[in-house]
């Protein structure tokens, strides 16, 4: 692949990287400084994209090992969002729902999370299982209890 073509490909699937930053840091200072080094690992690492499974699957596995290694050698703990945070930064996207649901997302544990967005993002079980290292079996049972939490957490909130 050459330079262009890799730049061009990371410019279509940049959503990608948006999305992890968003999903997993608080501090748009540090989200700022990681996208460049999702960039960078990804660059170092464009010799090993062999084609086997698409590039936005290589590219999730990339941005997200490159977050929560940040996260580890931080120690950062998450912490939710504001409705105006959210607005800020994605103002097309707003509805109550969505917000309401990105913010439900935000508190799932690392794995939870992961899971579910790349689920959102119509990746089948089996793509999932490659990208977080989980059997496609424990990927449906996961997935399962994730939308059971996600359910109680959105139904289960106070008014107001």
């Amino acid at each position: 692949m050459t330079e262009k073509e890799f730049i061009t490909k990371i410019q279509n699937h940049s959503g990608i990287i948006h999305k992890i930053l968003y999903l997993y840091m608080d501090d748009s200072e540090d989200s700022r400084d990681l996208k460049q080094e999702i960039q960078l690992q990804a660059w170092k690492a464009k010799e090993r994209f062999r084609g086997d499974s698409q590039f936005s699957t290589w590219l999730y596995r990339v941005a997200l090992n490159t977050v929560l290694t940040y996260r580890r050698k931080k120690q950062v703990q998450t912490t939710e969002i504001t409705s105006n945070d959210f607005v800020k930064e994605h103002p097309k996207d707003t509805t109550e729902q969505a917000d309401l649901l990105l913010r439900a997302i935000k508190s799932l544990n690392d794995i939870d999370k992961t899971i579910i967005t790349l689920h959102l993002d119509d990746y089948d079980n089996g793509e999932i299982g490659d990208i977080t290292g989980l059997t496609k079996n424990n990927v449906g049972v996961k997935l399962h209890r994730i939308k059971e939490n996600l359910k109680k957490k959105i139904t289960n909130r106070p008014n107001g």
